[in-house]
Order: structure tokens, then C-alpha cells, then sequence
């Protein structure tokens, strides 16, 4: 395979070639690439800027922009190689683009060197004031806790609807409770009514049965008495 040249003819040196391969893949791999200018940034403040992109998963990278050039695809958004002017650095973002737009425009806000020129978002040219726009969205993190939040509350729904039909089936026992007639008496009071009953029970019907026995007993008849004087006579 052929290896490619430069303008002047000669070979490119592997350093850049290696350089060339790393923008590419690092473009390939990032969510989105926000383009930024920081002349005039001092060492401590770079390094500051750097630590707030890393805690936005956001890899803050300088590269020469010949470089840069070389790796942007034919397929690139039209107008990106126009944010390769002047001394340019490229913020790498991660799953988090918003969290990543956010430090720079507080950065920004804080040091006025720092120029926030543009980017990239899904094959998507950004201008700096859709750059800062992204800055607004929620963040991943936001998002993840609303997503939450709105999978937690039908179960805090149902949570309630439970809560008050227990309450209500409460309710409605406690009502038949109240409904319900007094309590029996205990075993030994019911029994004993209960002989009660039975005896006078017993008694009434042992009268009538006495009296039908005197009567149809003939024996019993005053009037074939032969001692019976009244009626002798």
C-alpha cells in the first residue's frame, strides 16, 4: 500500500501520523467535541480547566491544527475546519455533553481568555451560542434522577391506594364490630338457664298428662264409689 506524502513529498513522520490517529479515534469514540481558544490561559488555570472537564467526563486535549485537519473525516459537519483558527484545544466529551458545556461556560464566565468557539454533537455543527445553550440542558445525572423519580411515583401511588383501602377495611370492621348484638353469656349462665328452661318445661306438661290420668282412670269416678252415701241413697 502506498504510504501517503506531504505537499513537499516527504514521508510524514510517525509522531504525527500517531497524533493523526489519536484525534481520529478520539473524535470517533466522544459524544461530542467542543471547540475552545485559550490564549492567555496561565499553566494553573489550564490545569484548573482540565480538572473541572474530568469531573464532566471530558478529556480537554491540544493538538496542532494541521493535525486536527487531517483527522476530520470527508464526512465531517461543514464549517468545523473554520473552529481550526488561532490556538484552538478540544474537549472530548464523554455520555455527559451538558455537564461538559456547563464547566466551560462557568470557566468562561470566570476567565475571559477562555473563548468557547463551537462543536460537534452527533454529526451536528454547534455555534458557541448553541454550545452554551447545551450548557442548560439537565445533566445526565438530572436526567437519571427524574427518570427515577418518575418510575418511583406509581409505585408511591399504589403505595397510597393501599394505605387507604386498609384504612377503609378497618373502617368497615370496626362499623360491623359496633353492629354486632352483645356477647353471649358465659358457658355456666347459659347452662344453667337452659336447666331452667327444662324443668319448667318438664312440669308443664307433666300437669295435664296427671290430670288426663285421674280422668280416665275408672276407678276414679266418685259416682261407682259403693261408700258414696249420696249416691246409694
Amino acid at each position: 500500500m502506498a504510504t501517503a506524502t506531504t505537499a513537499a513529498g516527504r514521508a510524514p513522520r510517525a509522531d504525527k501520523v500517531a497524533v493523526v490517529d489519536e484525534v481520529r479515534q478520539r473524535f470517533a469514540e466522544a459524544d461530542a467535541v467542543l471547540f475552545t481558544e485559550y490564549r492567555g490561559l496561565d499553566v494553573a488555570e489550564m490545569a484548573d480547566l482540565r480538572g473541572r472537564l474530568i469531573d464532566a467526563d471530558c478529556r480537554y486535549k491540544i493538538y496542532k491544527n494541521t493535525l486536527v485537519r487531517r483527522a476530520l473525516s470527508a464526512d465531517a459537519p461543514a464549517g468545523t475546519l473554520d473552529l481550526l483558527l488561532g490556538p484552538t484545544a478540544l474537549a472530548f466529551c464523554g455520555k455527559d455533553p451538558s455537564a461538559a458545556a456547563q464547566a466551560l461556560r462557568t470557566f468562561a464566565a470566570e476567565h475571559d481568555a477562555l473563548v468557547i468557539k463551537g462543536g460537534v454533537l452527533a454529526g451536528t455543527l454547534l455555534s458557541d451560542a448553541q454550545v452554551r445553550e447545551l450548557a442548560d440542558l439537565p445533566s445526565r445525572d438530572e436526567l437519571m434522577a427524574q427518570m427515577l423519580g418518575a418510575f418511583a411515583a406509581p409505585l408511591t401511588a399504589l403505595a397510597s391506594m393501599m394505605n387507604n383501602l386498609i384504612g377503609e377495611v378497618s373502617g368497615l370492621l370496626q362499623a360491623l364490630a359496633d353492629k354486632t348484638p352483645d356477647s353471649p353469656a358465659p358457658a355456666g349462665e347459659t347452662a344453667a338457664q337452659t336447666d331452667r328452661l327444662d324443668a319448667s318445661a318438664a312440669a308443664a306438661d307433666s300437669t295435664p298428662e296427671a290430670e288426663n290420668a285421674e280422668a280416665d282412670d275408672p276407678n276414679s269416678d266418685t259416682s261407682d264409689d259403693p261408700t258414696n252415701t249420696e249416691n246409694n241413697q
